[in-house]
């Protein structure tokens, strides 16, 4: 299991500073789709040289010419890049065929998707990494939350890693490592915190014990 930290409500310098502090504990940093819209792909290119031991994932949420987006993410050295699962299969496919090319790999997110089983089942045949169930923003504002969904899709994904996101906080977090994902991504449990470092800290705890 893997620990993701997700970037959203910072520029490239105040990223740079919070994922110094906590590095050690993280296995994946997110430029997060607000980063990528305020500061461009140039965000991504600078976490990657200032953090080359971490893995750097682009959340560009491709929706269409995905086969280009995923090119321009890995040129920039992103390792990881998002399309969204209700992307058309044949975006999907392009961005597949592109990552594999470059040597990256492919997160699908699943926010919005109304069948999270029927579509999970497609995607994981399209030969995607990861399959990412996700409670965006404002739905988490109404005490929403994915950790019923990933168990949805771990019934039925056979090929790629499984991935949760949204409103993780420490104590939560037990409950969606019982779900045994293989990747959890957190924002503003570690961000929102005073103490980031020891905040990430003991989530890698846990997920590792996990």
């Amino acid at each position: 299991m893997e620990l993701q930290l997700a970037l959203d409500l910072v520029n490239i310098q105040e990223a740079i500073e919070l994922v110094r502090e906590v590095e050690e504990h993280i296995d994946i940093v997110e430029i997060g789709t607000p980063v990528v819209i305020n500061e461009g792909l140039r965000a991504v290119k600078e976490m990657k040289e200032a953090f080359p031991n971490l893995k750097v994932l682009a959340d560009l949420k491709i929706m269409d010419a995905a086969g280009y987006e995923v090119m321009k993410a890995s040129e920039a050295g992103a390792d990881i890049v998002t399309i969204l699962g209700a992307a058309e299969d044949e975006s999907i496919k392009g961005a597949v065929e592109e990552a594999k090319k470059q040597g990256k790999k492919i997160l699908v997110d699943m926010i919005a998707v109304k069948d999270l089983q029927g579509r999970a089942k497609e995607v994981d045949a399209l030969g995607v990494d990861y399959i990412c169930v996700h409670t965006g923003y404002d739905l988490q504002a109404v005490g929403q939350n994915s950790f019923e969904d990933l168990a949805t899709i771990k019934r039925v994904v056979k090929n790629a890693k499984t991935a949760i996101a949204g409103g993780i906080k420490l104590e939560t977090l037990p409950e969606v490592i019982k779900a045994q994902p293989d990747l959890v991504i957190v924002g503003g449990g570690i961000t929102g915190k005073e103490d980031r470092k020891a905040a990430a800290a003991e989530m890698q705890r846990l997920i590792k014990q996990g």
